[in-house]
């Protein structure tokens, strides 16, 4: 089975309702449509498929047929959903809107599996469709913080060998990006738990903790425990997976390089 994702851009107002035409000329998919005219919000939309790919062309769907779905089905739900409520909806609920509108209308020969919704570069909503009656929300966070890898149990030469400049005495830093998802049902104000209470939790529990240090030296989190990336994201799920209620810890992604980073679910 093949997941593909589709990736749509859109900038709408509550006074756009029942007015979004699809037959308009796109002029720039890439930057959005409908395009940002005054300050309104720009979003994003994420639509996984699932399916097996057509024998000839190789295709699980077209894209152009997510983008309709998106265009004619989304985008206005979006729009009557800001008519409706203004804009103290809640993302989550919003969402859950956008859901019921394009569940049951996937492209045939594929099955909507994830719809996620972007309303800021560091921070997403998603609903899957194992377990469509919970949401996820993803926020970006980052810290800058020296480690040296090194273990006490090798030679200083096996050390050299295994970790290389890594393994510099004094250590050296990295701008980690961290991305911390919880999920969990809505409650009564149509949200997982409020975003600066989730914020606050991560920020004192971890940032505080590991931004500016040496985790070597400076925390006693990883004196006995070598810093791998590996290490540092099971180490951040440990900090937080407890204190996230009513939600619940869903994954943490650590980012050491832009080219290199983990993610851990628990066990």
């Amino acid at each position: 089975m093949i997941l593909l994702t589709r990736e749509v851009r859109f900038s709408v107002d509550r006074d756009w309702a029942g007015r979004i035409e699809p037959s308009r000329p796109i002029t720039n998919s890439w930057a959005g449509w409908p395009s940002a005219v005054g300050i309104v919000p720009y979003l994003c939309l994420r639509a996984t498929v699932a399916g097996e790919p057509d024998a000839t062309t190789g295709y699980l769907c077209n894209i152009k047929l997510i983008d309709d779905l998106l265009r004619t089905r989304a985008i206005p739900a979006t729009a009557e959903a800001l008519e409706a409520n203004g804009w103290r909806i809640s993302a989550e609920r919003l969402l859950r809107g956008i859901w019921g509108a394009v569940r049951d209308q996937a492209p045939v020969g594929a099955t909507l599996r994830r719809l996620e919704l972007l309303t800021t570069p560091f921070l997403s909503y998603a609903i899957e469709s194992e377990a469509p009656q919970m949401t996820l929300l993803t926020q970006q966070f980052e810290f800058s913080a020296a480690h040296r890898l090194h273990c006490p149990s090798m030679s200083d030469e096996e050390n050299v060998a295994t970790f290389g400049k890594c393994n510099n005495p004094n250590g050296h830093g990295h701008n980690y990006l961290l991305e911390v998802s919880v999920r969990g049902e809505l409650d009564a104000r149509g949200a997982i738990l409020p975003l600066p209470h989730f914020e606050r939790i991560v920020q004192q529990r971890v940032i505080d903790v590991l931004d500016h240090k040496h985790l070597n030296e400076d925390t006693t989190l990883f004196r006995e425990l070598n810093p791998s990336v590996e290490n540092i994201t099971r180490v951040i799920w440990s900090l937080l997976a407890a204190h996230v209620g009513p939600a619940e810890l869903h994954a943490i992604r650590v980012w050491e390089t832009p080219k290199t980073w983990a993610e851990y679910r628990g066990d």
